[in-house]
């Protein structure tokens, strides 16, 4: 008998494999664009036509979270993670069989659609799939492999050209679509939609029968009952339209997207999008030796990759907001030392031939940065709204995302070229230490808690202690024994 532990594991894996394949994307800059500058290259690009093929994936993504979010409602959790990966699988292969600019943006278009798509639903997958225990670990699990995804790009984008390196990004996808066919569908939207028989089978399959996990089913079809039991609004386009713009006065749509909107700040200002981009570019002005700038970039990738997985372990055993807090600020701290140390070199007021220097302090930068301000802000995503709201709360928050990476793959070139290495991430400092301290006030703990009980806070302010109703007449309703 598979344990239900490993049932999730095996549901996530396909959200884990995904994930690879977008970080991928985020990464894919760092091989095609140099690619394209190159002296024999058909395709020839300039600095405004590069900057686009890096952020187009991000304007994309846009419609990509409004889509997803509209198909989550309506079809389900399942079918829609699929549907959205199909795009991307054309992507890759538009961009392998490209013979002009065109067809490039084209790919990172739709690759980029494909990132907005799943990027909150695989959150939301997550979320709704995992045992409140072990949620906080898959998903960071989901930051970390969308890290492996952009180590693995600066690997083998070095050795391979851009277009065989478009083929291999779609194995990952492949593999996810396959996974995905095996899943059953979401407890949480079985029971949003009057399914609880459906959604008990599904939620048993997933979690196993115990005490804690009739509790929790218990207390999630309750809830859906009582809000199914109130008068349903008209199914008019003029009614619907209505109720999306009534959520904007709810509070429990308004916080929760409030505190996505601060995170999304904290998650580019940190450099989550931005460094996979750009990563060559930066540590070649931070170590002034482009032939060298690979190495260095592989060494603080692995060491990305290994600080969100070490977070992954962290998040189990400490409080979100204490990981979040004491990594965050200390990271804001190191960055600024960084910057000093930049500047003071770059005016010749100290020596500027000691490259280990600024790359250590990076290093534990991005080891502090991806322990909290990274993972973390992402996780969000995928237990911060309440079920009600969750579809369209993933939409208008995966919309804000994709307005800060596009904002932030835009604007990054121009900081660099015009601020040097040192005022680029002297500002980037500055956002993050304002984002944090506002989080520090409206972002509640969630550790250990059920989507349900973090969905009770945000409408009485604190955690409700939920206990099971002993009601029978409830229970026959609610629970097939």
């Amino acid at each position: 008998m598979v344990s239900p532990f490993f049932r999730q594991v095996w549901i996530f894996s396909a959200v884990w494999s995904n994930m690879i394949a977008q970080g991928m994307m985020l990464g894919y800059p760092t091989c095609l664009l140099p690619g394209l500058e190159a002296p024999d290259s058909p395709i020839k690009t300039d600095l405004a036509t590069s900057s686009w093929l890096a952020s187009s994936c991000a304007i994309a993504g846009i419609p990509g979270f409004l889509i997803s979010s509209f198909l989550m409602e309506l079809y389900g959790r399942r079918r829609a993670h699929g549907f959205v990966i199909l795009p991307g699988v054309i992507g890759w292969l538009s961009m392998y069989f490209a013979r002009g600019i065109p067809a490039l943006m084209i790919g990172r278009v739709l690759t980029g659609f494909t990132t907005g798509g799943t990027v909150s639903l695989g959150a939301i997958v997550v979320g709704e799939y995992s045992d409140p225990k072990y949620r906080g670990v898959f998903l960071n699990l989901k930051t970390a492999t969308m890290s492996i995804g952009a180590m693995s790009i600066h690997i083998i984008g070095h050795f391979l050209h851009w277009r065989t390196v478009a083929v291999i990004a779609l194995i990952p996808q492949l593999i996810a679509l396959i996974i995905i066919y095996t899943w059953p569908e979401s407890p949480a939207w079985l029971a949003s939609r009057g399914e609880y028989e459906r959604s008990e089978d599904s939620f048993y399959w997933l979690r196993g029968k115990s005490e804690a996990s009739h509790s929790e089913l218990e207390e999630l079809i309750k809830a859906q009952m009582e809000r199914r039991s109130k008068p349903a609004l008209k199914s008019s386009c003029g009614d619907k339209c209505e109720d999306f713009f009534k959520r904007f006065t709810q509070k429990d749509f308004l916080k929760p997207l409030f505190i996505i909107f601060i995170s999304v700040i904290l998650l580019e200002a940190s450099g989550r999008h931005l460094f996979p981009a750009y990563a060559l570019q930066i540590v070649g002005e931070v170590t002034d030796s482009r032939s060298q700038s690979l190495y260095y970039t592989l060494a603080i990738d692995l060491i990305i990759t290994s600080s969100t997985v070490c977070s992954s372990i962290l998040v189990k055993v400490m409080k979100r907001r204490t990981l979040l807090f004491t990594t965050g600020f200390s990271a804001c701290a190191v960055l600024m030392v960084g910057c000093i140390y930049l500047f003071l070199a770059a005016k010749e007021i100290i020596p500027n031939d000691k490259s280990w220097i600024p790359i250590g302090i990076f290093v534990i930068y991005f080891v502090l940065v991806n322990l909290g301000c990274n993972p973390i802000p992402l996780a969000l995503f995928g237990e911060i709204f309440p079920l009600r709201h969750r579809g369209v709360g993933s939409g208008v928050a995966g919309t804000l995302l994709s307005v800060g990476v596009m904002v932030g793959l835009q604007i990054t070139p121009y900081l660099l070229l015009n601020l040097k290495i040192y005022g680029t991430f002297a500002v980037f400092s500055c956002v993050m230490g304002i984002s944090l301290l506002v989080l520090f006030f409206v972002l509640p703990e969630t550790k250990d808690k059920t989507l349900q009980e973090i969905e009770d806070y945000f409408n009485y302010v604190k955690f409700k202690n939920n206990k099971v109703d002993r009601d029978e007449e409830v229970k026959v309703k609610m629970i097939k024994e």
